[in-house]
């Protein structure tokens, strides 16, 4: 019961909490669904988790592995050599989407959005903001190559 007075933890975990309470005071999974506004389902799975692993397993998500990444370190690496290097020619700047029509051209990845090179320049924002390379708009975005604004850049 500290865990439902304390009030610091993820909306989860408290629901988790709630229909393991519920279910001691031996209410049905449809009860506790109504009652707490979820899904027979997840009641159902949280009192599954509970009878395997007991509590902790039964309040607390096993870590979800997320996608994997679109560039690995050594293409990041050359998408920043790459951003740093001179503009093509007619050109005053890198765009992000000029950048990721070189990194296909080049071989480097299959196919890559104008997106996923700007989160990728995100993180290297000290080198690409020091070279000033990708064409930055009202000093705090990055110019896509249609002229919209891709995001902060610092």
């Amino acid at each position: 019961m500290g865990l439902l007075n304390k009030g610091i933890a993820p909306a989860r975990t408290l629901t988790r909490a709630r229909i393991l309470l519920a279910a001691d005071e031996r209410k049905t999974d449809a009860q506790i669904a109504a009652s707490l506004h979820v899904h027979p389902a997840t009641v159902e799975r949280t009192r599954h988790r509970f009878v395997e692993g007991r509590a902790a397993c039964a309040l607390h998500e096993k870590p979800r592995p997320g996608g994997r990444p679109k560039l690995d370190p050594k293409q990041q690496a050359f998408l920043v050599a790459l951003a740093c290097s001179d503009a093509p020619s007619g050109r005053g700047h890198w765009t992000l989407q000029l950048l990721a029509d070189r990194l296909v051209e080049l071989g480097v990845v299959e196919t890559i959005s104008d997106e996923t090179v700007r989160r990728a320049l995100k993180k290297h924002t000290e080198v690409v903001a020091t070279q000033a390379v990708v064409h930055r708009v009202g000093g705090s975005g990055l110019c896509l190559a249609h002229g919209g604004r891709a995001g902060s850049v610092c």
